[in-house]
């Protein structure tokens, strides 16, 4: 009979797959995972108690390094919560250029977690393709907003810049091109054999343990919940476009596969729309003060972003800086349902399971 006894086994914080400063302990007997403790905070920065000495606009760059893959969604959603306190109404053309820029955003974080899914659990080929469509994307958002990563491109009001001459005509061909690629996404990887035995079935939990665990977003919609907040809570003009909210039944790292490759032809039903109906002039940015002040009051909203349910807690006491900002977070919550899932696996399925769920460490720590 072999003898094996437990070991704590350090997978980060500088291991590469795990995305970002982020440390898990595991304690493993032979090749089995019998606990699995995360350690998070490595990249916390403190937004929120910062937030407190910032007037409204200083703290949107801080929202650009929260979910950095994602950083018009964190914009959007400080903006909205401020345009909620202060009932102000955002032109039209603003709204589209918000809704192009975070769609666009939600198609370039999915090629990021699709390449580096694939990358984590031994494919390389696929990570060069999706950073190829994810460099034309970043190319469209710099035109916009002068930056590649952290655009800091929302303003209360509105948006910081209207779009460049041809920009709009430049995200119509991408949406074809865009469209033309993704049967060859899942030619090399959704029907490739070896890709299929290490996710289907792997990481899976229930609807109940979703729900039960704050789970929002592809994590929740992978058990067959319909929820999506651009449906069911519709903010900004997402009431104008039709598309579908994509789920699976089957709870595992596969079922998160389909549901995020499915929502990425789903923003690209919804920018094809935007671009039709985008407003040919208007203004960009509502009459704001310059220094804005919330009035005196609490406000909470949340809205989609490419990880799930992202909100924001403004209270107000009428100052140009808020008395306290809160945001849920939800590669935060999300991260929460690992330890329950490790349990007893293989230490080769660690891996795949931690990639499924799709952390942002900088959203994480906070």
């Amino acid at each position: 009979m072999i003898r094996t006894e437990e070991m704590l086994l350090n997978v980060g914080p500088q291991h590469p797959s795990t995305h970002g400063v982020f440390r898990l302990v595991v304690k493993i007997d032979g090749e089995i995972i019998k606990e699995a403790t995360p350690v998070i905070g490595y990249l916390h920065r403190g937004t929120e108690k910062l937030a407190e000495d910032l007037q409204y606009t200083q703290i949107i760059p801080y929202t650009d390094r929260m979910d950095y893959l994602s950083a018009m969604t964190n914009n959007y959603v400080l903006c909205h919560a401020v345009e909620t306190m202060m009932d102000i109404k955002i032109p039209e053309r603003a709204e589209y250029l918000r809704i192009l820029a975070m769609e666009l955003g939600r198609i370039a974080s999915h090629l990021v977690w699709w390449g580096t899914y694939l990358l984590d659990i031994g494919a390389t080929t696929p990570f060069l393709y999706a950073f190829r469509e994810r460099e034309m994307i970043i190319n469209l958002l710099n035109e916009l907003s002068g930056a590649r990563l952290t655009f800091n491109y929302m303003r209360v009001g509105g948006v910081k810049w209207d779009a460049p001459e041809g920009w709009i005509e430049k995200v119509k061909e991408f949406v074809p091109y865009m469209r033309s690629q993704l049967p060859g996404y899942h030619q090399l990887v959704t029907g490739n054999e070896i890709f299929r035995d290490r996710v289907i079935g792997v990481g899976k939990y229930t609807k109940e343990d979703a729900l039960n665990y704050s789970l929002s977003g592809t994590n929740l919609r992978c058990t067959g919940v319909k929820w999506d907040l651009r449906k069911d809570e519709p903010y900004s003009i997402y009431d104008r476009f039709e598309f579908d909210v994509p789920t699976r039944d089957g709870g595992d790292a596969w079922a998160r596969y389909h549901c995020r490759m499915a929502e990425i032809e789903e923003s690209l039903k919804i920018i094809e729309q935007a671009v039709e109906q985008f407003p040919e002039e208007g203004e960009i940015l509502a009459k704001v003060p310059k220094i804005i002040k919330a009035p005196k009051g609490e406000a909470y909203v949340r809205i989609e972003s490419p990880r799930g349910e992202i909100g924001c807690y403004i209270s107000s006491d009428g100052k140009k800086e808020p008395y306290r900002l809160k945001f849920r977070r939800p590669s935060f919550y999300n991260l929460q349902i690992l330890p329950k899932l490790l349990k007893g696996e293989n230490m080769a399925n660690l891996i795949a399971i931690l990639g499924a769920i799709d952390i942002v460490l900088g959203e994480v720590d906070g």
